[in-house]
């Protein structure tokens, strides 16, 4: 085979993949704009719908476990947290995972109630594609994944954030 010709594979191939990749975000986009909308709308049911809470749940737990490794406690303090993770991760699902502290994280961003939600061609255009096949959303060009997505028989839900870029800025106002 020539270099010319598997040059040209190896182009159709990078155009594939590509092309996936923008079929996953364009098909993400619309989910996400619907996340917004139920966000901005504190429309419980369709954002129950959109967050896995469960993995949002596990989450939480593995970020508290974590912060309990790095603070060097004690072995029965750490058993303590560890077995009190699970419950505390729970609660604090129930307080964190609702549509009225997302809406405070997307004003502080510049999303207000007044302000346009992006159509799905422009939040297609916005998400990016992981290695794992999820979507991700960040405030700006190259910036840490804020909020995850992944396709869950057919609907792409919200399966992860990150609490500390997502809330930094919220801390510090």
């Amino acid at each position: 085979m020539s270099k010319i010709a598997k040059s040209l594979i190896a182009l159709a191939i990078v155009g594939l993949l590509t092309a996936c990749a923008a079929t996953d975000r364009y098909g993400a986009a619309g989910d996400v704009h619907n996340l917004m909308i139920a966000i901005r709308n504190d429309d419980h049911a369709t954002f129950d719908a959109l967050v896995d809470r469960r993995a949002l749940e596990g989450r939480l737990q593995a970020e508290m476990l974590s912060r309990d490794r790095a603070a060097h406690m004690s072995t029965g303090l750490t058993l303590l947290g560890a077995w009190l993770s699970g419950p505390a991760s729970r609660l604090a699902g129930d307080v964190l995972v609702q549509p009225a502290v997302f809406r405070d994280v997307a004003a502080f961003y510049g999303y207000s109630a007044n302000t346009p939600i992006p159509n799905r061609l422009s939040l297609a255009a916005a998400l990016s594609t992981l290695p794992d096949g999820r979507v991700c959303a960040t405030s700006r060009r190259q910036g840490p994944c804020l909020l995850t997505f992944a396709n869950e028989d057919g609907v792409w839900r919200m399966v992860d954030f990150n609490a500390d870029a997502s809330l930094s800025g919220l801390r510090h106002r």
